[in-house]
């Protein structure tokens, strides 16, 4: 599920509801490099992996999201192969990729208490990048061949708008076009994931090899149980 709440109380409530992932937002929700510090450390003894997604694919902001101790990326908004080897690049150290050396100041080194982490911090990642246009469509097998990619992940609500169909991710054409995206995905090797709150079209996903399926927000249950309560009370009325 989704973490867009930015507090590491709510995180960790969420933490151990039992969820298999969850996903810290900085694209979407107001979290910032300190608030998502807080979060990993709140989930960190819970049996859930912590997927973290930048506001974009800056390698400078990548680079510290990696030293604060994120190891599953997910990144917004990729449209070609060249940006997808861009973001592998910038989760890797030299001569593998671009990543700046600063363990002895990182909690992903535990302050250098890992006395191999530059040796085995390259492999120690998994990379997502999120597909959420008719371009990234169009090039997704080419994304998908990309060394060091280890998962897709399909945005509906962006690739909707992309194809004409704003607030509209479940039209019969977007589903289709997600449904043989996450095929093209699955048959590359590469694991397939996709955003889908509705039970229904998630099950679809599933089925159309979606291995990591999001089905939930911690701040739209928070709303829509909120809003649940003051209908059963008859609240403003």
């Amino acid at each position: 599920m989704w973490v867009a709440g930015a507090n590491p109380y709510s995180a960790e409530i969420c933490a151990g509801a039992g969820l298999d992932w969850l996903l810290i937002d900085q694209e979407h929700a107001p979290n910032d490099l300190r608030s998502t510090l807080a979060q990993l450390q709140a989930v960190a003894t819970y049996p859930v992996e912590a997927l973290v997604r930048p506001p974009s694919a800056d390698p400078a902001v990548i680079k510290q999201l990696l030293d604060i101790g994120v190891t599953n990326l997910v990144v917004p908004m990729i449209e070609s192969a060249a940006e997808a080897s861009a973001v592998v690049a910038a989760t890797r150290y030299p001569p593998a990729g671009i990543r700046g050396v600063g363990s002895a100041l990182a909690r992903a080194s535990r302050w250098n208490r890992v006395s191999d982490y530059l040796i085995t911090a390259n492999e120690s990642m998994t990379v997502t990048v999120q597909i959420e246009s008719v371009q990234g469509i169009a090039e997704l097998a080419k994304i998908a061949s990309v060394d060091g990619i280890d998962a897709i992940f399909i945005g509906p609500a962006d690739l909707a708008a992309s194809m004409g169909h704003l607030g509209k991710p479940e039209s019969p054409e977007v589903v289709a076009t997600i449904e043989a995206a996450l095929h093209t995905i699955r048959v590359s090797g590469v694991a397939a994931g996709v955003n889908a709150f509705n039970p229904a079209i998630a099950r679809r996903y599933m089925a159309a090899g979606a291995a990591f399926v999001l089905v939930g927000a911690d701040v739209t249950l928070l709303a829509r149980g909120a809003e649940m309560l003051a209908q059963e009370y008859g609240c403003g009325a």
